[in-house]
């Protein structure tokens, strides 16, 4: 029995993780979208950038691209 409260412990923290995951995803990718600092080339690297590398994108993005 101890053994399933901790699955469904370690489920809820995962799913909260993953939820917080997505939204700072959606939350970069919006970002770079509307940020007027970049133009161009440098706007539609950074959304791939974020598309297809995903979560070391957005931090990247947010490390990175957002102080530009």
């Amino acid at each position: 029995m101890v053994t399933t409260g901790v699955t469904a412990i370690g489920s809820i923290v995962s799913g909260i993780f993953g939820l917080l995951y997505i939204i700072f995803w959606i939350w970069m990718l919006v970002d770079c979208l509307t940020n007027s600092r970049l133009k161009g080339v440098d706007k539609i690297v950074w959304v791939l950038v974020i598309i297809f590398i995903q979560c070391l994108g957005s931090i990247l993005y947010f490390l990175i691209g957002r102080k530009r």
